[in-house]
């Protein structure tokens, strides 16, 4: 029972470390612009996991876990360039949507996971996790209306699904390294996504925040990207691809919550009806034991 369990908890822990990446980094900025967030979400994971990593070898405890190879490089090529991409589209839908709404936008990524392994991986999708998919693209659909009475798309919203179709093919990708060191990985993702967000950010004539702000994005890019995806490539190992992305599906719900007691937002009828549909989608999701 032990050893079931134990997949399933770091799916969800992953999702509470992420959970809180939306709303602070809504807040981050007001004083970082979002090539230059994404960069430093990135580089606060890669870095704060190879500190860790430096530490457990001094003190003895050195991962033993097997190191990725030449046969996983293709993988690791599309992790790092979709890591670069999903980011900063996530970062320019938040500057112009809400926090809550781009929280709960989020378990979009549980569809383009989802497909993806259907179709290009071959994972096996019941009837119940259909059912799923079907309820969370409605609730994204609601959400991506400015206005439902005059179908006026919202920019950010559109942004946001970017976001999650971005990190659906990332997801597979990492799946399909999963039995490698999640250490290793999620250094490779964090130092390389960054350093190439970086570039794009200085390329496009984004300037440097404060040293203050670059820390608070550093540190919460270790925390909200680096144990995250940590503990997601560990639930991966058992769960597939598309099971783990609905356990994961819990993290827009805990970041609503914090977005409304930050923002103090107002709730509209369209984002109420779409959180219903949302969290009937994500119950299908998460008891789906096939």
């Amino acid at each position: 029972m032990k050893n079931n369990w134990t997949p399933i908890f770091y799916a969800i822990l992953a999702a509470a470390l992420y959970a809180i990446s939306s709303p602070f980094s809504k807040l981050l900025l007001n004083r970082i612009s979002p090539s230059m967030m994404a960069a430093f979400l990135y580089l606060g994971a890669g870095i704060g996991m190879g500190i860790l990593r430096y530490i457990k070898g001094k003190i003895g405890k050195a991962s033993k876990e097997t190191p990725l190879t030449k046969k996983e490089l293709p993988y690791t090529i599309a992790m790092v360039i979709l890591d670069i991409i999903a980011p900063i589209f996530l970062m320019v839908g938040l500057s112009k949507t809400t926090a809550a709404n781009a929280s709960l936008l989020n378990n979009f990524e549980i569809v383009t996971t989802s497909l993806i392994a259907l179709i290009v991986f071959k994972e096996a999708i019941s009837k119940r996790l259909w059912i799923a998919i079907s309820l969370v693209t409605l609730s994204s659909i609601i959400l991506s209306f400015e206005d439902i009475s005059s179908f006026s798309f919202s920019l950010g919203s559109v942004f946001v699904l970017l976001a999650c179709i971005s990190w659906g093919f990332e997801n597979n990708c990492t799946r399909m390294m999963s039995h490698k060191d999640p250490t290793e990985i999620v250094i490779i993702k964090g130092l390389a996504s960054g350093i190439g967000s970086f570039a794009i950010a200085l390329a496009i004539g984004e300037s440097l925040p404060s040293i203050a702000y670059v820390l608070f994005a550093l540190l919460l890019g270790f925390v909200a990207y680096g144990l995250s995806i940590f503990f997601y490539v560990h639930a991966q190992r058992s769960l597939g691809a598309a099971k783990t992305s609905t356990y994961y599906a819990f993290a827009p719900f805990i970041g609503v919550a914090l977005s409304l007691i930050i923002f103090k937002s107002n709730l509209s009828i369209a984002f109420i009806a779409a959180l219903v549909i949302m969290i009937i989608g994500t119950y299908y999701a998460s008891t789906d034991n096939n």
